[in-house]
This record gives C-alpha cells, structure tokens and sequence, in this order.
C-alpha cells in the first residue's frame, strides 16, 4: 500500500515537473465553454448517470454550482469518471479542471500530492459492513476475516492501522475500482466490506438483495470529502471555495432555490452584499461579474436543498444531517464571512 502511494506521489510530482500544470484555469474554462470535472464512476446519491448519460447526485451539484458561477450555465459540465488511483493524476495533468468525488482531505494529498482543497462539503467516517447471517455485531468480532477493500485509498490505510491497533487479522481483497469492490462483496468472495459509511448506504441499494446486509456500529475515521483543484492557481482555487461557502452560506440566510429572486432584494446587507445587491464588491474579489453566487443558488439550491434532494432521509439513502448540519444545528458547517 506504502508502495502504491509513492508510486502515485512520483507520477503526479513528474506531471507538475513537465510544466502540464496551467495557472489560469478560469481562462482555459471560458475559452473551452465547459468545466471538466472528475466524478465517482458510479455511486448512488454523489454522482451517476442516469440511462440517458445525465449525471446528477451531490457531488454533481458542485460542478454544477461552479459551471453556473463561471459560465452562467449549470449544465456547461463534462464529467469525467475516475477511479480512485486516476483521480489525482487526471487533476494534475490537467484533464480536469476541479475533482468533485467523494475524497478524503489529507496532509499528503493536501501537500506532496500538489492539491488544494475547498471546504468539506461532507464529513464521513469509515465503517464496515457484513452479511447479516455472520452473526457479527462488532468490528473486533473479525479477527482472521478477508476484506474487501478499494486500493489506493485512505480506506486501505485506515483498516490496517484499525486491524493493527487492536491485534486483529484479516486477508485484504483489494481492487482499483469502486465497483469491483461491491461486485466482489456481493458474491461472496469476501467476508467484509469497508467504505465511508455513505458509500456503503449507497452500494448497498444495488446488492442482490439488501436486506441481507447490515453495518457494524463503529466508524473508525474522519473522512471529511471535499472538492479540491490542483496547485498553482489562486483565483480558481477562491472560486471553488467560495461557491461552497455560499451554498452554506445560503442556507444560513434562509436562501433557496425558490425563494433566491426575492432574497436578491433584501434589505439586509449581508444578504445583499453578497447576492451582488447594488455597490457589492463580491465579484471583483473573486474576477467574476457580482451575479455569480445568485447563479449557484439559483442552479442548484442551497447546502441543505442539495443534501436533503439527493443523500437525505427521505432519499433511498437515508442519511440524517448529523455531523453535515450547519454549526447553529449542532453541525460541523460554516461558512466564512462574504466581507
């Protein structure tokens, strides 16, 4: 696993070496008329396509948002499906502009690795899951089990440091792509299945039969996903972010998909400010026209809308708000101040 990771670090730093690396994103973007943007291939709820080739899904919405903010066109995205070990090199080399798929914020990744990453959009953990007619209920249960295991992810690394530390065994079953993993697990060619614990919710909605299948109570990692975009470019890098803050931010405000017109003309100053009300300065600090945040939110809603329409409780997924709610709801979001 060491061995992938430096091998991934030494392809990527040779990427950056060639010069491949551009330093005015935004230009290259407008001048193309499209984002690219790299995707999960396939995961319910966080991006996948529908039979029409439609992608859509939470981590879809992001590229959405700053297609919208960019170049006034939500749908102006080219998706690019990636799995875990192409996803870095595809953002480096420049094949995609920003990496909008279910990835862990790292010190490697945030720094050997050359990324910068936007605000977390999702605070995850890793958790397990086995067939319910094993008998398990706990995690330490499984000493001696084979796993399966995505490679190249900071999922490998957190079950073995896990296993280790509590003196359990176990076979690692190890492929490159998400859903060689699933497939694997789902015909019995291993005892366990281990993802954040939204990616196992998600992959259990396409088992042969679900209800055959249950998580294991504990979560043993931080997994808090975010967008990131390579370095070298600190314009671009502000823009991602602060479309992400603004969706939070929206939510914050009460602004929503329906109701972002009539925000427009609040006489609140925060809100107006930063819906690019008269004499806002919000698009000259990023090198946008000041409409720019009404069109996310107008494209795709705010933080809450986008969380509850894809991933939420009254989804297939099921996923309460829990550590993803603002901070005034006992969450972990927040948004920086549009000042």
């Amino acid at each position: 696993m060491k061995h992938t990771s430096l091998l991934s670090t030494v392809a990527v730093m040779t990427v950056i070496a060639c010069g491949a690396v551009s330093a005015q994103t935004i230009d290259e973007v407008r001048q193309r008329g499209h984002l690219n943007c790299g995707v999960s291939p396939g995961v319910s709820g966080f991006s996948n396509p529908d039979d029409n080739g439609n992608w859509a899904g939470f981590d879809v919405e992001v590229c959405r948002a700053v297609a919208a903010a960019v170049l006034e066109d939500a749908d102006a995205v080219r998706y690019t499906p990636l799995s875990n070990t192409e996803r870095f090199t595809a953002l480096q080399s420049g094949e995609i502009d920003m990496l909008s798929r279910t990835t862990t914020r790292t010190l490697n990744r945030d720094t050997a690795l050359g990324l910068n990453f936007a605000p977390v959009m999702f605070y995850d953990g890793q958790g397990f899951m086995v067939r319910e007619a094993m008998g398990v209920s706990s995690v330490m249960e499984l000493d001696g089990a084979t796993v399966c295991v995505s490679a190249g992810s900071t999922t490998e690394l957190n079950l073995a440091d896990y296993f280790e530390a509590n003196g359990l065994s176990y076979q690692p079953v190890r492929f490159d792509r998400a859903d060689e993993v699933l497939a694997a697990y789902d015909a019995g060619r291993c005892d366990v299945y281990t993802s954040d614990r939204s990616g196992l919710a998600a992959r259990r909605l396409v088992m042969n039969d679900p209800s055959e299948h249950v998580m294991l109570p504990e979560t043993i990692s931080k997994e808090p996903l975010a967008p990131a975009v390579r370095h070298g470019d600190d314009q671009w890098f502000d823009i991602v972010t602060w479309t992400v803050y603004a969706l939070i931010q929206a939510e914050e405000f009460g602004i929503t998909q329906a109701n972002v017109d009539e925000m427009a003309a609040s006489e609140d100053p925060n809100i107006s400010r930063m819906l690019g009300g008269e004499g806002s300065p919000v698009g000259e600090w990023v090198g946008l026209d000041n409409n720019w945040v009404y069109r996310a939110i107008a494209a795709v809603g705010n933080y809450g809308e986008i969380f509850d329409r894809h991933v939420g409780p009254e989804t297939p997924l099921q996923i309460e708000r829990g550590m993803n709610a603002l901070y005034a709801d006992g969450g972990l979001h927040y948004a920086m101040p549009f000042k």
